[in-house]
């Protein structure tokens, strides 16, 4: 076993060798600090007073109108109602019949912006000749303003004389009441949204499509594995998470639907496509109840803030069993 020996010049070298110096901190050094601080907050207020004016303080002044007789005429600010209004709002059927319509719409419209944005993505993402070209054709619709877009697909489904009804009829077939049958018109409702927003989830899936190195593609290949064993086992696997963060804000935003809605139909026929947000803007500045509708604002971001925390919750699970 090797022993090591100390030799006086060794040592005699390691006590010439000068210590070194520990930094101090004097009062320049703090001046710099206050001064990198000071300058770090500069950048910082101008941020926090607009967040508060422009967020904070309207939920905070949205609640207290919740809590009182609230009208949009000024009258009932000191009418305090305690949370009458939002026993108000859990007993209303208007409230609940247009909750079920929001989540109608959710479900109509969720699945198929998932599985088509997929599909077209897959298609895009080919080496192809013109994929620029089908790249744009995907995307272009999510840029049109909701106004255009409702003033495009009213004229498509008018009777008569509309582009889709115009078809069916030389197809020998009847004519659709796509925006008058109280049946149909949600479903042309949620048409119109697949057409306008999948370019949106169309982008998020040709981004995660592109971080896939085309190595292991070149590996199953090589291995006998056809084109759609590939996307079952490589791509809709690393996909996942991808997959998961476009549900979440798919769901979120279909939640929130009121202007393809208003523009198209009104909430009608008969209020059968009326999304809660509708009802919510129709009882504050059609009958002026702010306050009423302020309670109604607060449960429906309750429903909301419950679906963000469930979904959130399955995209961490499943984060932990890829990770695991």
């Amino acid at each position: 076993m090797a022993r090591t020996v100390s030799t006086p010049a060794v040592s005699t070298a390691r006590e010439r060798v000068p210590k070194r110096a520990t930094p101090t901190r004097g009062a320049t050094g703090r001046t710099r600090g206050w001064r990198a601080d000071l300058a770090g907050l500069s950048f910082v207020i101008p941020f926090l007073i607009a967040y508060g004016i422009f967020l904070v303080w309207p939920v905070i002044q949205g609640f207290r109108m919740s809590l009182f007789n609230w009208s949009l005429t000024g009258s009932g600010t000191t009418d305090f109602m305690g949370f009458a209004n939002y026993r108000e709002t859990f007993q209303d059927p208007n409230f609940w019949s247009s909750l079920w319509h929001t989540l109608l719409f959710t479900l109509l419209s969720t699945p198929p912006l998932v599985i088509l944005s997929l599909l077209f993505a897959l298609l895009a993402n080919r080496a192809v000749p013109a994929r620029w070209l089908y790249r744009l054709a995907f995307f272009s619709p999510y840029l049109l303003p909701s106004s255009v877009v409702a003033l495009i697909w009213v004229w498509m489904y008018q009777p008569g004389f509309g582009l889709i009804n115009g078809y069916l009829m030389r197809l020998g077939l009847g004519e659709i009441a796509w925006l008058s049958d109280p049946d149909v018109a949600m479903i042309s409702i949620a048409i119109t949204t697949v057409w306008w927003t999948i370019g949106f989830n169309f982008v998020l899936y040709l981004a995660g499509l592109q971080e896939i190195p085309q190595d292991i593609y070149e590996a199953a290949a090589i291995d006998g594995a056809t084109g759609l064993e590939q996307v079952r086992s490589i791509t809709l696997p690393l996909l996942a998470r991808t997959t998961t963060l476009i549900l979440v804000l798919q769901v979120l935003a279909s939640l929130k639907v009121f202007d393809q809605i208003f523009l198209m139909t009104n909430g009608g026929p008969n209020f059968s496509t009326r999304p809660v947000i509708q009802y919510i803007y129709e009882q504050g500045f059609t009958t002026y109840r702010v306050g009423y509708a302020s309670a109604m604002s607060y449960a429906f971001f309750l429903l909301i803030l419950v679906v963000s925390l469930v979904q959130f919750t399955l995209l961490n699970r499943r984060r932990g069993g890829v990770d695991g």
